[in-house]
């Protein structure tokens, strides 16, 4: 059906008015798109040639010179136009040499009538031909989205989709998920299969949804293709293969709505699996209030086989969202929450994470499962998570525009039962990572470092020890406000460089010196010293915890 609805230059050899018309050069464009006829004599071409346009003239402008009529061609093959038909016997009777090696050169139709044509029955003809056409072709769009629309409204069928789309192309159809196994409409052999699963992930790794929309498998096949997106994220690609380079704006059309049509497909299923997954809730419940005995029970909860080996790495993390309530009202939270459940739960099947999520109030559970690969760490796993972390900020900011977020995870466990306390580390992360600027992008328990101790320690015992430490510089801040606490954290971060810690605090060097004196004087002129250093700079993170009100 797609044949029907390309018209090209070898079409238009065939019309009636061109039965005497011969192809001089350029016969590997015979190709190119005709959308329209247009009669040009003049010289200055530029303004009045659109793209696909095939030219007639009386190749008045040859009678100059030889230069003028290669000007004139380059004009007309740079605005991409279908090709030129010259009419012979009126103002000329030979067409230079050099003009036919420049067709040759860019596959540009240049085709002569050798007797007197009339172009105004030439312009009515294909005129009538392409608006038919285009009538023709709306028609078969308005029948394919129709059809397309009752398939999304009976079910959730890609493949459906799919088949549909073969049967109005003619082609074959690769469908490359990112969540779920690839699909061929028709069916392919395996090994023809495995060939372009390989040919299409090494394209993926570099693939600019702008412009990369034709990947070349060979000198007889394209791929044409397109992303299936889904909250600004690629889940999925839906492909054709065809025998030209250059697809026909019908064709590009139809895989347009099919890609839109699986998105939709996709989203939907995300939110028919949403309200099945909701009881998922009562199993990290249970989790985090340590209800459930059984390491067996509650793999099989989770959906896992339950061996006796450690096969599994688990891991728990919290996303905690400060929503403006006043701002957004309580239905945009919740439609907000349900968009970003719905990514979060796509962004985890794409990277293979088995999981279960849980809402509460403005923070979502997230409880990941992979299965333990022979010799590997859990980095992999907090790198998927990274991942998955990147995406939903790239959704954010490009969706919701102005929604701060925070994000913690604890260690991994290799027992389900024990991820409570990567749920307990996970409320550290975010603490820590909401009250220290240098952690704010700090996801991981791992990645705290000496905050772990901090936040391992009683709020009063740490209160007691900053005083002890801090104390006197503490109160002359408040009394004098000369910023001693930052000066010293600054001058510590810099070990002891004055030059750099001036800089960093933006005042004079003869001031930093008059801080660090009066610091000498509060606290002691030792203060540099390995033994007390250590207890200052541990004093100074700690305070800056207790500011914050992260000690809970």
């Amino acid at each position: 059906m797609v044949d029907e609805m390309s018209f090209c230059v070898k079409d238009v050899l065939q019309r009636p008015l061109f039965r005497r018309a011969k192809l001089i050069a350029g016969k590997n464009g015979w190709f190119r798109e005709v959308r329209w006829v247009h009669i040009l004599e003049i010289t200055h071409a530029a303004p009045y040639v659109s793209k696909n346009d095939l030219i007639l003239t009386t190749g008045l402008w040859l009678k100059r010179s030889v230069h003028v009529g290669l000007e004139y061609m380059r004009q007309i093959i740079d605005h991409q136009t279908a090709g030129l038909c010259i009419e012979f016997g009126t103002t000329i009777d030979e067409i230079p040499d050099e003009m036919l090696r420049l067709c040759d050169q860019y596959d540009f139709p240049l085709i002569l009538f050798r007797q007197p044509v009339r172009f105004e029955e030439i312009t009515q003809d294909i005129h009538s031909f392409l608006i038919n056409q285009h009538f023709e072709l709306l028609k078969n769009l308005e029948q394919f989205s129709q059809k397309q629309q009752q398939l999304i409204l009976q079910s959730t069928d890609i493949p459906a989709i799919l088949r549909l789309l073969h049967t109005y192309t003619g082609e074959q159809i690769v469908y490359l998920s990112a969540v779920g196994p690839n699909k061929y409409y028709p069916d392919v052999r395996q090994e023809t299969a495995d060939s372009i699963n390989t040919f299409c992930n090494n394209k993926m790794k570099n693939f600019d949804m702008e412009q990369d929309n034709v990947w070349k498998v060979d000198e007889k096949h394209y791929i044409l293709i397109r992303p299936v997106i889904c909250f600004g994220q690629v889940f999925s690609y839906v492909g054709v293969i065809l025998h030209q380079s250059k697809p026909t704006e019908y064709m590009n059309l139809l895989i347009d709505y099919t890609s839109k049509a699986v998105a939709t497909v996709l989203l939907r299923t995300q939110f028919l699996e949403e309200k099945i997954l909701r009881n998922q809730n009562e199993l990290i419940q249970d989790i985090l209030s340590r209800r459930i005995e059984s390491e067996e029970q509650a793999k099989m909860r989770m959906g896992l086989s339950s061996p006796n080996e450690e096969k599994y790495l688990f891991i728990g993390g919290i996303i905690e969202f400060e929503h403006d309530v006043l701002k957004a009202g309580p239905e945009r939270m919740e439609t907000m929450n349900q968009d970003v459940l719905v990514l979060i739960r796509s962004l985890l099947k794409k990277y293979q994470l088995h999981h279960l999520m849980m809402m509460k109030n403005n923070q979502i559970y997230l409880l990941c499962a992979k299965e333990k690969m022979s010799g590997e760490s859990g980095e992999w796993l907090k790198e998927n998570i990274q991942s998955m972390i990147a995406g939903l900020k790239n959704f954010i900011e490009s969706t919701l525009g102005e929604l701060n977020f925070h994000v913690g995870f604890g260690k991994t466990r290799y027992r389900l039962l024990e991820t409570w306390k990567s749920f307990k580390e996970a409320y550290q992360v975010i603490e820590v990572s909401q009250s220290v600027p240098a952690m704010r992008h700090c996801f991981f328990y791992e990645k705290t470092g000496i905050y772990q101790l901090l936040k391992a320690l009683p709020q009063s015992f740490l209160i007691a020890f900053v005083q002890d430490h801090l104390g006197s510089l503490i109160k002359y801040d408040q009394d004098h406000h000369l910023n001693l606490i930052k000066t010293l954290s600054v001058y510590f971060r810099n070990m002891g460089s004055k030059g750099e810690t001036a800089k960093q605090l933006y005042i004079h060097r003869q001031t930093l010196y008059n801080r660090l004196e009066k610091i000498a004087e509060l606290i002691g002129d030792d203060y540099f010293e390995p033994q007390k250093r250590y207890c200052l700079e541990m004093a100074l993170l700690g305070h800056e915890l207790i500011r914050s009100g992260s000690t809970k």
